[in-house]
């Protein structure tokens, strides 16, 4: 998911430009030095424009790692974390962040987006690169850049160490210490066949199995390293591990495994057998795939296709839950990172694209036409449906799992979020990662950036609040009520008292809540009657391009790599789509159609808004001028972008942006 443009383009500065100086509210893994660019001079310095709640920023998180290993002695990465929730803005929730995801690098905490301005960045995740002498030499936008970022820096190195400008030896990085937690920065909880439950430490990149009132460990699962490897309980590893669906006995024993996990970062199903405590790699290659890669794709002009295919022979990108589907029999997964539904047949071992289009957004409408952002959280409705946490545009959704066709039950867009009860179409939540059916029908949310268990009631359509003041709840389970005399504590309980609620007026049953960010397991008691909140509907903001209204041209220019042509044999072989909220901004001119130019017409009723263009082009490999060879790999490049926009009277009539396939 991407919260905002992602750009795929990289830019050479022919004219040298000094960097930007570095400024924010504070400077992290940095032993509490504060640092400036001077201090960093002899360095090649790697700027690293992310926000935790982007999956794409989380990608790249990963594909640094590698880079920081191979040239410690030269390179220094910074983090300058931009947030785009207002939750983000917050110092505790930064440093959990950084803390969550093993950020092993310095970073820059810039919540006014100062820094971000300052290197006009426009999309999440941005990167740009500063050669020892403190200029500016690239910048590129969205992921996938590992490679290219690999021949920039030798570049940098070799020119850099002839020119004696480069100081090799260590950085300013400074680990913090490590917490000791029982758990760290869990992420979901299933019910085993024995009343067990199995908690994904995800932080530990293990899983652990609980005895049913979630106190006691029985045993925990892989090796808390990260890694990816099979093997019995104590050789196989995972890397962030995600959700975990529980097999009816017969589909498990045709499966030859038990659970199907979400292993995240490692971009794979795995499965698990419980009696044989074994671990096997059951879907994905282990590679991330890419928006604009080939992988899953067809057609002439580069249409996404619907793969449908054997599991192990397809790339995935950042599985984050999954849920056994009865009517399809088979695993629904929620694919964060290209922002799409899946299914998952665990006696074929096949695996096809059930809904979405990988645009990122929230669209309803039928499997070919929806989009969502970063799919999160997963459960099952009473009548077969599925209930969909769709994080990054706040909202709750709700799929046909056997047509794949989605609709919106709380949420608006993806810069639209907030702490409101009442109306469904009114209610504004921030960031859920969690939805659980309750007995009753209803639906509980964990709402993640809001610290709260939301409620949404069918019969009068309206979003009330459970619970509050919990540190980034992440999945919930419904408790049976304890027996009379039992008790049980896993973690420090919301007290009802302290959200609003008369204990009086406390129920027998109880709601267990992965608290992410406490490293617990916390039981909150369901009250009768829930509270209602409004503490207001927010938008997020981004620095804005100035647009004229009236007719506007909108132009996308593409740049074929080395060695590849436009595949041209089918006709056009570009794609431009063009849509807006609110969509009264566009008069004329929305919609899809080949080739990469538009003319458009904004309302000169509205003073601002939203465009949301996307853009794809296909290439295969072959000389320009000459034939595509018949064999030839091709390649299908797509970018998206959300441009917040202000009308004004005087500004340029023609908005220009660019697609790369560098």
């Amino acid at each position: 998911m991407n919260t905002s443009p992602q750009e795929s383009s990289a830019s050479a500065h022919q004219v040298k430009v000094r960097a930007p100086e570095l400024v924010g509210r504070r400077w992290m893994n940095s032993g509490g030095k504060e640092l400036s660019l001077a201090d960093l001079r002899g360095k090649v310095i790697l700027l690293d424009f992310w926000t935790f709640c982007c999956i794409n920023c989380l990608h790249v998180l990963d594909e640094l790692r590698p880079l920081e290993e191979k040239y410690s002695k030269e390179l220094v990465i910074i983090g300058v974390h931009s947030p785009k929730f207002e939750f983000e803005r917050t110092v505790e929730a930064v440093d959990q962040a950084v803390e969550r995801y093993q950020v092993e690098h310095l970073v820059l905490d810039d919540p006014d987006l100062v820094t971000w301005q300052a290197y006009t960045a426009r999309a999440w995740p941005t990167l740009a690169v500063i050669d020892p002498e403190g200029y500016l030499v690239a910048t590129l936008s969205g992921e996938g850049h590992g490679a290219g970022l690999g021949e920039i820096i030798e570049g940098l190195i070799e020119e850099h160490t002839v020119k004696g400008t480069l100081h090799s030896g260590d950085g300013p990085y400074v680990p913090p210490p490590a917490p000791e937690t029982e758990l760290f920065y869990p992420g979901k909880l299933t019910e085993l066949p024995s009343g067990n439950l199995l908690v994904a430490d995800s932080g530990h990149h293990s899983l652990v199995e609980y005895d049913s009132s979630g106190q006691t460990i029985i045993r925990r699962i892989g090796t808390g390293e990260r890694g990816a490897d099979d093997g019995d309980f104590t050789q196989a590893s995972f890397s962030e591990p995600g959700g975990i669906a529980v097999l009816p006995d017969d589909v498990a024993t045709k499966a030859g495994y038990h659970l199907v996990l979400a292993d995240t970062v490692n971009h794979t199903l795995r499965g698990i057998n419980l009696e044989t405590e074994a671990v096997t790699t059951i879907a994905g290659t282990g590679a991330q795939h890419m928006v604009g890669a080939i992988d899953n794709v067809v057609g002439a002009h580069g249409e996404l296709g619907r793969y449908d295919g054997p599991g192990l022979d397809v790339k995935l990108s950042s599985p984050w839950d999954v849920l056994f589907v009865p009517s399809t029999a088979e695993v629904v997964v929620a694919m964060a990172g290209n922002h799409t539904i899946w299914s998952f047949n665990p006696e074929t071992g096949s695996i096809r694209l059930l809904s979405g289009t990988m645009n990122e957004g929230l669209a309803d409408g039928d499997a070919e036409n929806a989009w969502f952002a970063q799919t999160s959280g997963l459960d099952l409705s009473s009548d077969g449906d599925v209930f969909i946490a769709d994080s990054e545009t706040s909202a709750i959704r709700r799929l046909d799992p056997s047509t794949g066709a989605v609709s919106t039950l709380i949420g608006e867009g993806l810069f639209d979020f907030g702490f409101r009860d009442g109306p469904a179409a009114e209610a504004r939540l921030q960031h859920p990662l969690g939805v659980r059916s309750l007995p009753d029908g209803s639906i509980a949310i964990a709402d993640t950036y809001n610290g709260a268990i939301r409620r949404y009631d069918f019969t009068t359509n309206e979003v009330s609040t459970l619970a509050r003041g919990l540190r980034e709840p992440s999945d919930i389970f419904v408790l049976e009520p304890a027996a009379p005399g039992e008790t049980a504590d896993p973690g420090e309980a919301a007290d009802p008292s302290a959200v609003g609620v008369d204990a009086a007026n406390v129920s027998e049953a109880e709601l267990l809540i992965v608290e992410s960010a406490a490293h617990a397991l916390t039981r909150v008691k369901l009250p009768k009657d829930a509270q209602r909140v409004d503490e207001g509907a927010l938008t997020s903001k981004r620095p804005s391009t100035e647009i004229a209204s009236g007719p506007v041209a909108v132009s996308v220019s593409f740049t074929v790599p080395a060695g590849q042509k436009l595949d041209e044999r089918w006709g056009d072989p570009t794609y431009l789509q063009v849509s807006s909220t609110p969509p009264e901004l566009i008069v004329t001119g929305s919609g899809s159609a080949e080739g990469l130019s538009r003319d458009i017409v904004i309302n000169p009723e509205l003073e601002s808004g939203v465009l949301h263009v996307t853009a794809r082009a296909a290439a295969c490999d072959g000389e320009p001028g000459g034939e595509i060879p018949l064999h030839a790999a091709c390649h299908l490049y797509q970018q998206d972008w959300g441009i917040p926009v202000d009308l004004v009277a005087d500004a340029p009539a023609e908005l220009t942006l660019d697609l790369r396939g560098a």
